[in-house]
């Protein structure tokens, strides 16, 4: 970066600045830079907000089904980390501490890791001022289950891939019955499977041509 533009940022001139330059700055300064979209009714991010809330709702579903104590919106201060964990899952037959990072969109990789990262780092301290003292504890990215996100991280596979090296059924396995460590990266969908309800049965008129259907997924399904 040239010092003419270093200069400008430290001017509090930053209108002419690309997004891509800000963030840059940013992640050298270890700082996290959130940018919010707002209309004149605020419904964009009233929007965000209720579709996590619902996949957060979904995830604690498929958890208390499983036998686990789920605890969402934890939020922490240790060790100079501060922040917010979406989902801190307990099993106590196994002193399995579980935490997850649930995201409705992949946006930017780089800070997603990097947010990820401190959570895990200081979980066993999360876990037990949450009266938990785990033995083993996992982590679990839960992505929103939409062609956009799918496209997102198949195009960063390599970087998923080595960071969460376990998939989804990995993940849906170990929720029914936690063995052994677990760094997860699984699709989820916004409402549980066993919430919805099947449609019922009978004639249905189709068109006679239909689309292709698209093609098979990438991994962590």
């Amino acid at each position: 970066m040239s010092d003419v533009t270093v200069s400008r940022i430290e001017r509090g001139h930053m209108e002419s600045l690309s997004v891509a330059v800000v963030r840059r700055v940013a992640r050298v300064l270890e700082a996290r830079l959130e940018l919010q979209l707002w209309t004149r009714s605020g419904d964009i991010e009233r929007i965000a907000n209720a579709r996590h809330a619902e996949l957060v709702e979904s995830a604690i579903g498929a958890l208390v089904a499983a036998g686990w104590v789920a605890r969402p919106e934890v939020s922490f201060n240790l060790r100079g980390e501060r922040g917010v964990v979406d989902i801190v899952a307990w099993h106590a037959d196994t002193r399995t501490l579980l935490i997850i990072e649930v995201k409705t969109e992949v946006v930017d990789v780089g800070e997603l890791f990097g947010t990820f990262d401190r959570k895990r780092r200081v979980a066993v301290d999360i876990g037990r001022q949450l009266g938990f003292d785990p033995t083993v504890v996992a982590a679990a990215l839960l992505i929103a289950d939409t062609h956009t996100n799918h496209r997102r991280i198949h195009e960063h596979a390599a970087t998923f891939g080595a960071a969460l090296p376990d998939d989804g059924k990995r993940f849906r396995a170990f929720l029914r019955r936690p063995s052994g460590s677990l760094a997860a990266i699984a699709y989820w969908p916004f409402r549980h499977p066993e919430t919805v309800r099947r449609r019922s049965g009978g004639v249905r008129r189709v068109r006679r041509c239909e689309r292709q259907a698209p093609p098979s997924c990438p991994p962590f399904r």
